[in-house]
């Protein structure tokens, strides 16, 4: 490890040096961030994953760091043009953009027209010129270097090639560009434009036709979504400062006096900037830029993914499962308590008088036949019209009726996963199963489809991929870690997301398992192949045996610490399931009694809570929901209708809810709530519960505006009633309720969700 990384984290997160010091030990013996953050609370001051994972990342940009710097270096030796006073500057280098910098002068490059210049012998006359010298004549110091045989024929030859030599130092000044970066970034202006003639193809970017915004304060969404529309060829996008701002930057460094060389320089800095400065800026801002939005789009996909990851499951019930469909019929599948497939097939409530009482017929037999608990029903086509069917058929009403969103569920039943999980089945089958499941247990569904395709993210085809993968699987881990994996029932995919474990150590225990029966407790772990010892103590505190032979293995509680239990138990005279069935004899131990080198107060703190609620989950309790009865389409929508809805997305610039219509509506940053709101996630996040009200219906294109303000009902129906919704011709932060916000016109503000 390098002390001066831990100790630039240190004061970067303002942490104490042990706590980065021995995170950075932890990660590099391989152990993982949750296994950290749950039983590593001693050695790294109790920091949470959050922490953790930031100190993993910065390290990991750091060594980027180191690994460029030695490159630059090597390169240097090789040339033979390192120097004490060059290497001490790049020693002392904090940022990759500062070596950068520095090596630019350097960098083995093309042909040029500097070097150009420099093979006809100009750079003596260029290095006179730039001294600036005023008793010097530029014309007499060129004509001693006028020579046909080097295609300098005048001496106006001269002094162009002279000017390209000094433009070229201009451009590779580390204070010149780190003055020109500073005014890029606080003044640049972001510029787009439509391509001409293609204005009619590129409707869906007419809001970015001809805009223009500061760079600093550019939202992510608006930088993603321009930097599309000029990759479809749609837009030209430009970032520039003011420009005689950039060139008095330039020539306050450069020009020093008004003598007639000094007017050389001046016209080689315009021509640096125009033809070198500019272009290098701007497209390292266009980078900078895109990482930012980047970051922004995958913070914001991620904390949704969590949310909806951690939304509650209905538990362990029988469940029955229809995938619905008009023409094609429901694919109807019933479920044990643990997800297992028992009855499949289906039926056409749709159809007519005589195929809707035979499948009202069927569910009432099948509900009885599988004693169903709770019938899951697809949000997708024909998914309200399902619900009204299934409300009007008179079944008990212990049986609870949810519409399930089936978002990613066709990626799913076409998988690899699907196939080998249900090879005799078709797509709608796996399609229905993965419906009924999402409701048992989401997170145990939803760990089997690619974060990508579950629909709660911005732009995750335009950001950088590797970085999304990273971000969203660094939340499922947690998830699935938080919440802790029952090992035998989990799925592979269910088990591969724990810490330690893999897909290749997760099939290794399925198939244990499955050759020698369940676990009895987890010291049996240590059997399935290629499990070691390091493996086992990472994951084996996140898998559970709820029937085993040792109640402690049903909890969190990690077998390391098992010892302290029994201790605990030995000196109450009691057993360690009494100890966990009892109150009174928790209450009677002293944590302090149990400090030792290794364990202290946090982790003795985690134990009790444990002993209180064994394999407690975190997630909260199921409540059931239901949309509005009588309100299935958009022609059921009304201005000033209130409803009940789900939040599906939050983005930069608001939240979109199912209000049951088969469309999600859009809840726009303005009409949140009744104050102020720069961030949507202050007051919404994936999976709420909300009412909303109606601000505007388009019909002809499918989308509604909503409101979550308390006084929008009341304010739309006093509005005179538009004669046809207009699109939004910029950001509102005035009281938008006379005129909705709708953003119909932007690519991806207008990302209203069409259900399959």
């Amino acid at each position: 490890m390098n002390q001066d990384h831990l100790d630039s984290i240190s004061r970067e997160m303002g942490l104490r040096p042990y706590q980065v010091s021995a995170t950075a030990a932890l990660l590099e013996e391989g152990a993982t961030v949750p296994f950290i953050a749950r039983y590593r609370k001693e050695a790294t001051g109790t920091l949470d994953e959050t922490l953790v994972a930031a100190i993993r990342d910065r390290l990991a940009q750091l060594d980027v760091l180191e690994k460029r710097r030695s490159a630059v270096l090597k390169s240097l030796r090789e040339q033979e043009k390192l120097t004490d006073r060059l290497e001490e500057r790049i020693l002392r280098a904090g940022t990759l953009t500062e070596i950068e910098d520095i090596y630019l002068p350097f960098r083995p490059k093309r042909r040029t027209r500097a070097s150009i210049a420099r093979e006809k012998g100009l750079e003596p006359l260029a290095l006179a010129l730039f001294e600036q010298d005023p008793a010097r004549d530029p014309i007499d110091l060129a004509q001693s270097f006028i020579s046909p045989e080097k295609e300098v024929a005048s001496e106006e030859d001269a002094l162009c090639g002279a000017r390209d030599i000094i433009a070229e130092w201009v451009n590779e000044n580390g204070d010149s560009r780190l003055k020109l970066r500073s005014l890029f970034f606080t003044k640049g202006m972001l510029r787009s434009r439509v391509v001409p003639g293609k204005e009619a193809e590129g409707m869906q970017y007419r809001d970015y036709f001809d805009k223009e915004e500061p760079i600093a304060r550019a939202p992510s969404h608006r930088v993603l979504a321009v930097r599309r529309g000029e990759q479809e060829g749609f837009l030209t996008v430009r970032i520039e400062p003011p420009e005689m701002e950039a060139v008095n930057i330039l020539e306050a460094i450069f020009v020093k006096n008004d003598s007639a060389s000094s007017a050389q320089v001046r016209a080689a800095v315009r021509d640096s900037y125009k033809r070198l400065l500019s272009p290098s800026l701007e497209t390292e801002m266009k980078n900078e830029s895109k990482l930012r939005a980047d970051r922004e789009a995958i913070r914001v996909f991620a904390e949704n993914l969590r949310h909806l990851l951690m939304a509650p499951p209905l538990g362990f019930k029988k469940v029955m499962a229809l995938d619905p469909g008009f023409r094609t019929g429901c694919k109807l599948v019933c479920l044990d308590p643990q997800g297992k497939l028992v009855h499949t097939e289906t039926i056409y409530p749709h159809l007519g008088a005589k195929e809707s009482e035979k499948a009202g017929a069927r569910i009432r037999a099948l509900s009885r036949e599988f004693l169903t608990e709770a019938i899951a029903i697809g949000n997708g086509t024909a998914g309200r019209e399902t619900e009204s069917f299934i409300r009007n058929l008179g079944l008990p009403q212990e049986i609870q009726l949810i519409m399930v969103d089936e978002s990613g569920a066709s990626i799913y039943s076409a998988s690899t996963v699907a196939r080998e999980e249900f090879p005799d089945f078709d797509l709608t089958v796996r399609g229905a199963v993965s419906i009924g499941r999402r409701l048992i247990d989401p997170l145990a569904e939803l760990v089997k489809i690619d974060p990508k395709s579950i629909g709660v993210g911005q732009y995750q085809h335009d950001v950088d991929q590797t970085e999304l993968k990273k971000g969203l699987d660094d939340v499922v881990a947690s998830c699935v870690n938080a919440v802790g994996v029952e090992v035998n029932s989990a799925s592979p995919q269910l088990l591969s997301y724990i810490s330690g474990l893999g897909p290749q150590l997760a099939a290794n225990i399925v198939s244990h398992r499955e050759k020698n029966g369940p676990f009895g407790k987890r010291a049996e772990l240590k059997k399935v192949t290629r499990l070691g010892p390091r493996a086992f103590e990472q994951s084996a505190g996140f898998l559970r045996i709820s029937d085993g032979k040792n109640p402690l293995d049903a909890s969190a509680v990690h077998p390391e610490s098992y010892p302290i239990v029994e201790k605990m138990a030995t000196d109450l005279g009691c057993s360690v399931a009494d100890l966990i069935r009892e109150a009174s004899f928790r209450e009677k131990i002293d944590p302090a009694r149990y400090v030792t080198e290794k364990v202290g107060i946090p982790t003795l703190v985690d134990i009790l809570s444990e002993l209180a609620k064994p394999g407690r989950d975190p997630r909260k309790s199921f409540e059931p929901f239901s949309f509005a009865a009588g309100v299935e389409k958009l022609t059921d929508l009304e201005r000033g209708m209130k409803l009940p809805g789900i939040v599906t997305n939050v983005t930069a610039f608001g939240a979109f809810v199912d209000i049951g219509v088969h469309r999600d509506g859009l809840v726009h940053l303005s009409e949140l709530c009744d104050r102020f709101v720069s961030e949507p996630r202050e007051v919404v996040k994936v999976h709420q519960k909300v009412t909303v009200t109606i601000l505007e219906v388009d019909l002809e294109r499918g989308r509604v505006s909503l409101s979550m303000k308390s006084g929008a009902a009341e304010t739309v129906m006093a509005a005179p009633k538009p004669e046809k919704s207009a699109p939004a011709t910029g950001p509102q932060r005035a009281n938008p309720v006379a005129k909705p916000k709708t953003a119909f016109n932007n690519p991806f503000e207008n990302a209203f969700k069409k259900r399959d």
